[in-house]
């Protein structure tokens, strides 16, 4: 019954995957016609060509659910079997020492296999607690649907301390360390994640950083911003922690009746690389602003002031989110001229779209804005709302 199972959830999960997988591959084919000029009725406005599009778009979004889902599903299993499999290596360890050594099972060996089996039961209670929201993974992810990297290297510390303590309990008698390094490094590591939340919601607040949510977790969230690219802040604090994290392993297995004594120097590099992690994450992210509007011009277009019925081209920066450049989230993009709320229309390139982008929007102005001074905004797929520029309407 549980291989039938785990067949049937590993099915499930290809088989979103592979609807996901050609969704976007037919939106893709489809742009590039409609960029190409193929397939476009006579007489057709951009607004039908964004519309078509917007309705492609929405079938790649229709299939993001069901991929979430296999996806937690999936990694839910995949976690407990490392969880396991790490269980099993240290057993193996541990008896293939007694096997080799003289001493035998030494009441340390039995006590780090032990420790390690309570840990295994420890965490696969809680993964079955939070069994659907991915399992173990279900505190590292973030409210953006993304992997956080600061609860991912505070989680690591968490549980080598769990570790070594319950190794504490079971010795009995235990010898005490020389300097309180390991309790350092996990306040800061924890004092990092409170920080870190403090200032994403603050920025979020003051819209000086804008956040959408991710179709999925990916493990590169850990060494990337939101728009995938490879982030130095982020990779620094991930590769320093993860070398303390083997350095303090190395020590509790030589010395399991203590805890681990870390340098004062290594302990300072981490304080200094949380440091260096909390600070980008105080200076990342822009305010979306409208540096100027103007009348869009063309091959053949006489210059002439704005009326209602032309296009006009917003230029600025931030339109686009990190992590917004999908289909789906950019029909979201709005741009309101005085009263009136206009859709950004998705105007098709090669490969992408030539509008919106992160740095020019065009939307064409309605026949129902008056003439005269109007406001204009643009409010971002993040729900951000940019600075107002007035322009001139003529009738």
């Amino acid at each position: 019954m549980a291989v039938r199972e785990a067949r049937r959830c590993g099915c499930c999960t290809h088989e979103a995957r592979e609807e996901h997988r050609r969704a976007v591959a037919a939106f893709g084919a489809r742009r590039d016609e409609l960029a190409a000029g193929r397939g476009i009725p006579d007489g057709a406005s951009r607004r039908w060509v964004s519309d078509e599009l917007a309705r492609s778009a929405q079938v790649v979004t229709e299939r993001v659910p069901a991929l979430r889902e296999a996806w937690l599903h999936s990694v839910r299993r995949r976690t407990l079997c490392v969880v396991w499999g790490a269980v099993a290596l240290m057993v193996l360890g541990q008896a293939a020492a007694a096997w080799t050594g003289d001493a035998g099972w030494t009441a340390a060996r039995v006590t780090a296999a032990a420790a390690a089996a309570v840990m295994g039961v420890l965490l696969t209670g809680a993964a079955h607690l939070h069994r659907a929201h991915g399992g173990l993974l279900a505190p590292l992810i973030g409210e953006d649907n993304r992997l956080s990297t600061s609860r991912a290297v505070a989680a690591a510390w968490v549980l080598l301390a769990a570790f070594a303590l319950l190794l504490l309990a079971a010795h009995g008698t235990v010898r005490p360390a020389r300097g309180a390094a390991l309790p350092a490094v996990l306040a800061v590591v924890c004092a990092v994640v409170v920080a870190v939340r403090k200032v994403v919601s603050a920025r979020i607040a003051a819209q000086r950083l804008q956040k959408v949510r991710a179709e999925r977790p990916r493990a590169a969230d850990l060494l990337c911003d939101d728009a995938g690219r490879a982030s130095l802040a982020d990779a620094q604090y991930v590769a320093v922690s993860a070398l303390a994290l083997l350095f303090t392993a190395v020590r509790l297995v030589r010395h399991p009746d203590r805890l681990p004594q870390l340098p004062w120097a290594l302990t300072a590099l981490v304080a200094l690389s949380a440091v260096t992690y909390v600070t980008a994450k105080c200076a990342e992210g822009v305010r979306p602003v409208i540096l100027s509007v103007v009348r869009a011009q063309g091959a053949g277009i006489a210059d002439a002031p704005i009326r209602p019925g032309d296009d006009i081209e917003i230029r600025g920066a931030g339109f686009v989110p990190p992590g917004a450049a999908s289909p789906g989230h950019l029909t979201r993009v709005v741009v309101r001229i005085g009263a009136v709320h206009v859709q950004v229309p998705l105007v098709p390139s090669p490969g992408g779209f030539a509008s919106p982008t992160d740095t020019t929007l065009t939307v064409t102005v309605p026949r129902e804005v008056a003439p005269g001074w109007t406001d204009v905004q643009v409010v971002t797929a993040s729900g951000a709302v940019t600075n107002r520029m007035v322009i001139d309407v003529t009738a």
